[in-house]
């Protein structure tokens, strides 16, 4: 695995790839590090950071959605 930063200086960039590589299904990622970071922001959040997001309405019909598709795993099939 080859893993590396850099800064690029224009739109386009050339990169060597390894001869044991060649041939092979490879993947490759392009992100910027302050698009991660806004990621990691966001996963921070805990459960009660959402209270309040769903009506009661909402909130109960979600859960009889929920008791129902539970009760339809438990049938024998």
């Amino acid at each position: 695995m080859i893993k590396t930063v850099i800064i690029p200086q224009s739109e386009s960039y050339s990169l060597t790839i390894p001869k044991n590589y060649i041939g092979k299904k490879l993947e490759v990622l392009l992100y910027a590090f302050d698009e991660l970071v806004e990621e990691k922001a966001i996963a921070k959040k805990k459960p009660s950071d959402f209270f309040g997001t769903l009506s009661k309405e909402e909130g109960e019909k979600f859960h009889t959605y929920i008791t129902k598709a539970r009760e339809e795993w438990d049938r024998n099939i």
